[in-house]
């Protein structure tokens, strides 16, 4: 008989600052797909169960995928939403006899009742498969991972990548240790370092800074005997958790003496690092006053608000930045996404060319990012707000922003949506009639992934914190629930 491998996608990165709870409607606004769909929407593009089926196929397995479900950050998960999410894996997993489990999960998920939404998940199979069976999961490097993750998974890998752009790699690869795990070639065990950090300094960014060498050195250790996977994650800072913070991993064979030590050294130079953040953080003023006198040399000026960012959590509709731009009568420049369903929906009853008076955005949460902006423009483009990627990260994928318009106020084309998502390829412009190759200035909402795409275009990139929900000054947020001393909230020698 072939190897029959039970796979199951459930992804949430959990902003418990976010008041708003994510339910089932938000997972069907990204994607919540039974099996069948899942590989027919997402088995041939960068993700993680493209990696898996590869490997599958290569070695003439039997995979039953049973669901593939992500939400945009936000609130934590309902309880409904979860167990709704978690069915068909439980019910699958208790009918069928399976060789292995292979779960493409986030690793910063939190419901209404377990703060550690991924090792609730893996509690509930093993109460179902065992204590033995083998299990590999694949992570976001923005997993909070907690020791029962460790202790119930004996595979966990991360993507190496940020802007992650390595994730069909990295489904493929943890789906070949499962099959050694399988076949006995293995006995893998996954052990964590961690430090009382937030976040590391750069949130795990891969395209510069000390990470590189960190990977470099990851790599290099997987090259000894017993050693199969070494993953660094940059943690997800917005979630007051007591497991928040960076780790280490390292899968190795069970009992290998010395594999904690090489996951220690590498969170000890996390934690030397703290004080050395590679972005300057901009006032929205200070970023205003640059566009202003950009001369469009060698491109367009990207502007990243990555307080604002949807990506994290944030609302999406603050609007300090773009009132920043509106006092300095910036010019040929683009603004987005700017989340508001109800100016989204009354601009589709407006007629392309129509001049409107709105307040815009800021309804949310007023303190965070600034309040709402009265605005006169002219709609230049409304409808369904659909996007097929062409980029790194979103190429062949869809993301739906829900009803769509795009004002033009006062020479800046402003993207008005319903659905949150950040900013993390040139289509999410280009399908609504802005061109951000031309434009002058580049003002997105957006953290680091944006760069897969918008660096190759840019003249220069800059970024900014204005104050929203995912503000980089954490001691202005109410954390209650994380462990003190913790680095940056409290001073640490």
């Amino acid at each position: 008989m072939p190897t029959r491998i039970l796979t199951a996608e459930i992804s949430h990165e959990t902003n418990t600052f976010n008041f708003r709870p994510t339910e089932l409607e938000n997972f069907h606004n990204r994607f919540l797909l039974a099996g069948p769909d899942a590989i027919a929407a997402r088995g041939n593009a960068n993700t993680e169960l493209a990696g898996v089926l590869d490997c599958a196929r290569r070695q003439d397995w039997e995979v039953n995928h049973v669901i593939s479900a992500a939400a945009g950050p936000g609130g934590r998960v309902s309880d409904h939403a979860f167990d709704s999410l978690c069915a068909p894996l439980l019910e699958a997993a208790g009918t069928e006899q399976w060789d292995g489990v292979l779960l493409i999960l986030h690793g910063a998920m939190v419901t209404a009742s377990h703060d550690d939404g991924e090792g609730e998940i893996l509690r509930r199979l093993r109460a179902i498969i065992g204590p033995d069976l083998p299990v590999a999961v694949t992570l976001d490097p923005h997993a909070n991972v907690s020791p029962a993750m460790c202790d119930l998974a004996q595979i966990l890998v991360s993507y190496t990548t940020y802007p992650h752009v390595d994730l069909r790699a990295t489904g493929l690869r943890t789906t070949e240790l499962l099959g050694r795990a399988i076949r006995g070639e293995i006995r893998p065990r996954t052990l964590r370092a961690h430090r009382p950090m937030l976040e590391e300094a750069n949130g795990g960014r891969t395209d510069m800074g000390p990470m590189i060498e960190r990977q470099a050195q990851a790599r290099a250790a997987e090259a000894r005997p017993g050693v199969y996977a070494i993953s660094i994650n940059g943690a997800f800072p917005c979630a007051d958790i007591a497991e928040v913070g960076p780790t280490a991993l390292i899968t190795a064979e069970t009992g290998m003496i010395g594999a904690q030590d090489i996951i220690e050294g590498i969170a000890d130079d996390i934690w030397e690092h703290r004080n050395q953040p590679l972005n300057t953080y901009l006032t929205v003023t200070e970023a205003a006053d640059i566009a202003a006198s950009w001369a469009n040399d060698g491109g367009p000026l990207i502007i990243a608000d990555y307080a604002d960012n949807p990506g994290s959590g944030a609302y999406g509709d603050a609007t300090a930045l773009l009132g920043a731009m509106l006092d300095h009568e910036i010019t040929d420049a683009c603004f987005g996404p700017l989340i508001d369903p109800q100016i989204a929906a009354q601009l589709q009853t407006e007629n392309i060319g129509a001049t409107v008076t709105v307040p815009l955005g800021g309804k949310t949460a007023p303190d965070y990012g600034g309040g709402p902006l009265e605005v006169t423009g002219t709609v230049i483009w409304r409808g369904d707000g659909m996007v097929t990627g062409s980029g790194p990260i979103l190429g062949g994928l869809q993301r739906s922003f829900g009803p769509t318009a795009v004002l033009r106020v006062a020479g800046i084309d402003i993207l008005i949506v319903s659905i949150a998502h950040q900013i993390l390829d040139l289509q999410q412009f280009e399908t609504f009639g802005i061109n951000p190759r031309t434009t002058r200035v580049v003002a997105l909402k957006s953290m680091q992934h944006f760069r897969a795409a918008f660096a190759p275009i840019a003249g220069r990139i800059i970024v900014c914190d204005s104050g929203a929900l995912c503000t980089l000054n954490y001691r202005s947020l109410n954390y209650q629930n994380v462990p003190r001393p913790i680095y940056p909230l409290d001073d640490m020698p």
